[in-house]
């Protein structure tokens, strides 16, 4: 290796420190792509009916504005304020357990009132008592200031990534050789409709698996219908892991509320997880983009582990560019033209 070859290596090296370094911020740009993707589909139909690019960014950026701010207006008051319930009615849950236990246990209390002291002893040891494990998570994201600055990051570049796109890409394509400047225009185009299509087939779920879990709910009688249903539909954008969270919260109400309310609130969510997974999800991602499950769980994990939440919050569509980005330049033109010269 010469001194040529040996700087190059090392700028490298450094260069994928450096990128390292700024991973959170990658991502928080990735985030304003996916936003622009999507929003720039509403911004070209205002364009097919005569509006300029600028009129018509400026229209579906207030116009979004505005559905979040009605929203916020009528959902989140009632949701803070049942929100509170919930978090406070956390720490009546051991209690009532052990009431529901010496109640069906009857003559065997003693054996599972020493396995609860036990369990209650390793619990207050590591400080997991619901109450703080609330508490702790509350810490961990209280820098409103920071996340304030990240969304407002967020929302900037996004507006300037949908005020001129083709700028953008026009750069984006100058990295690559110019053999091959075509083809990766053609594979943006695919990783736009794959993202389009993702994030379409996702709000269909995370509406549908919402509104199910209210209306079920609602007819149990369990309380805090409403915050069960929003966090059943905005924990389904997180497959695998979503569901199963979505589930606990009115198990804990029906745990302090009304015990009786348990079995009929695993089943229904049960059967509203196996409609999801073998009716909607089916048809909803039938013509859109469809990931492998395994597939699935190790992007979460992975992009878990490197990023952290949001990590975890942008598995999914990490996912979908890594797959059309493989699909198109390792399967379709490295290896499906990869032939042995004849001898």
């Amino acid at each position: 290796m010469n001194f040529g070859q040996s700087l190059g290596f090392l700028a490298f090296l450094i260069s994928l420190y450096i990128l390292w370094q700024i991973r959170h911020l990658l991502l928080l740009v990735f985030s304003a792509i996916i936003f622009a993707v999507a929003l720039n589909r509403l911004v070209k139909k205002l364009e097919n009916i005569g509006w300029s690019r600028y009129q018509s960014v400026y229209l579906t950026v207030l116009s979004l504005i505005a559905v979040i701010f009605i929203l916020v207006l009528l959902i989140f008051p009632p949701f803070i304020d049942q929100f509170q319930l919930l978090i406070n009615a956390l720490p009546k849950v051991p209690i009532k357990i052990n009431e529901l236990i010496e109640n069906i246990a009857g003559d065997n209390y003693q054996v599972f009132e020493t396995f609860l002291n036990n369990f209650n002893k390793i619990i207050n040891d590591n400080n997991l008592l619901p109450a703080q494990v609330i508490n702790n998570f509350i810490a961990l994201f209280s820098n409103f200031l920071n996340v304030t600055f990240q969304v407002i990051f967020v929302f900037v570049l996004t507006v300037v990534f949908l005020l001129n796109p083709l700028k953008y890409r026009r750069y984006l394509l100058k990295v690559f050789p110019a053999f091959y400047r075509y083809r990766i225009d053609e594979i943006l185009n695919k990783t736009e409709i794959a993202i389009v299509n993702w994030l379409g087939g996702i709000l269909i779920n995370c509406i549908f698996i919402g509104v199910l879990s209210g209306v079920g709910l609602f007819f149990l009688q369990v309380k805090l219908v409403l915050v069960h249903a929003l966090l059943a539909g905005l924990l389904n954008f997180i497959p695998n892991i979503g569901p199963t969270l979505s589930v606990v919260f009115p198990i804990t109400i029906a745990v302090v509320d009304s015990p009786w309310q348990i079995i009929p609130i695993i089943v229904w969510y049960f059967i509203i997880q196996n409609i999801e997974s073998y009716w909607l999800t089916p048809k909803v991602m039938a013509d859109k983009v469809s990931l492998l499950p395994a597939v699935t769980l190790f992007a979460q994990i992975f992009f878990a582990t490197v990023f952290g939440l949001l990590g975890l919050l942008l598995a999914l569509p990490l996912t979908v560019v890594v797959k059309t980005w493989m699909e198109e330049i390792l399967f379709k033109d490295i290896l499906d033209n990869w032939q042995l010269e004849e001898v």
